[in-house]
């Protein structure tokens, strides 16, 4: 089940009258049952901390500021398959509606990181077909449950530079800060994919204008 859901309007229209241009950024949020994906999505949209959440889909929209740009977060709360050998499934409309991925393990539940490395290949995989820049940002709630961690820091680094990810490890109940900077961060690495994708395809398109001319020349 999906609900639309939006924490306040992204843009007035009187704001987008003007010369302002809207920059969107769709980001998923993937990770298995009871990691903290609701929590940090919601501390996010509201500062607060809600802890317990029914098993709904959500999809909010959440305006914000960064660096003085306007900027309108999608942000797609995901409910995890319950079969084991699905635990790590994206579905084909995920995975072409996102610009950026929030895969989110608890560090107090080894069967949650296994799940993060199920996501975190098949996006690797999706990604070369697709031919996508989607940036991924690895992310291990729960920091303020040290006492009954199972999940090192340094397994969630090695994982997330093996796949040439962003990481962070937070605690959605205590703090809003650090979940503000997983979303800021994630937005900055989309970004940067989608001025590379551009370039790329700019620096394409000369080669091929260039091709044209030569090509011309000699067969003249």
């Amino acid at each position: 089940m999906i609900v639309q859901v939006r924490s306040r309007n992204c843009y007035s229209s009187k704001r987008m009258e003007g010369n302002q241009q809207k920059v969107e950024a769709n980001i998923l949020v993937l990770g298995a049952e009871k990691v903290g994906k609701s929590a940090l999505t919601v501390r996010f949209l509201t500062r607060r901390f809600i802890g317990e959440y029914g098993d709904i889909e959500s999809i909010y929209s959440h305006a914000d500021q960064i660096d003085g740009r306007d900027i309108c977060f999608n942000i797609w709360d995901s409910l995890c398959q319950q079969n084991g050998e699905e635990s790590g499934h994206i579905s084909d409309r995920q995975l072409q509606w996102t610009d950026g991925y929030i895969l989110v393990y608890s560090i107090c539940d080894r069967t949650s990181f296994n799940v993060v490395q199920e996501q975190v290949q098949c996006i690797r995989q999706a990604k070369q077909k697709l031919a996508s820049t989607a940036p991924i940002i690895i992310v291990g709630n729960k920091r303020d449950l040290q006492h009954l961690r199972t999940v090192s820091s340094e397994e969630g680094r090695l994982l997330a530079r093996s796949a040439d990810c962003g990481f962070f490890e937070v605690s959605a109940a205590e703090t809003y800060h650090s979940v503000l900077m997983v979303f800021h961060e994630l937005f900055e690495l989309i970004r940067e994919a989608r001025a590379f994708k551009k370039g790329n395809a700019g620096f394409k398109g000369i080669v091929r204008s260039m091709s044209a001319v030569f090509g011309r020349k000699r067969t003249d």
